[in-house]
């Protein structure tokens, strides 16, 4: 973070992983979206989220976020190889009318 402008954006590289482990579920309103954007804008169909396995909070607002976007296809919890039930995988469709 920029010390001068705490409210400048932090810039960090797409990939298909997102890892959310610092983040809180109040912050992801706005952040899961803006990420999902950014993936079809490179191309990248299928997503693993990082959310961790605690009690569940930031899973299940991960969930209820995918839910309601129109880019995902579909989301189920990650194999035992890509983290289990402290992952999510999304697939991504660059039509929104599905």
């Amino acid at each position: 973070m920029n010390q001068e402008n705490p409210e400048e954006p932090i810039e960090f590289q797409i990939s298909d992983e997102l890892d959310l482990h610092t983040f809180r579920p109040s912050e992801l309103g706005e952040l899961l979206p803006d990420y999902i954007g950014l993936c079809l804008q490179r191309d990248i169909l299928r997503i693993r989220i990082i959310h961790g396995k605690g009690i569940g909070t930031l899973r299940e607002t991960v969930h209820a976020l995918l839910r309601r976007d129109s880019r995902v296809l579909r989301f189920e919890p990650a194999g035992q190889e890509e983290g289990g039930w402290g992952a999510t995988i999304a697939w991504l469709s660059h039509a929104s009318n599905i």
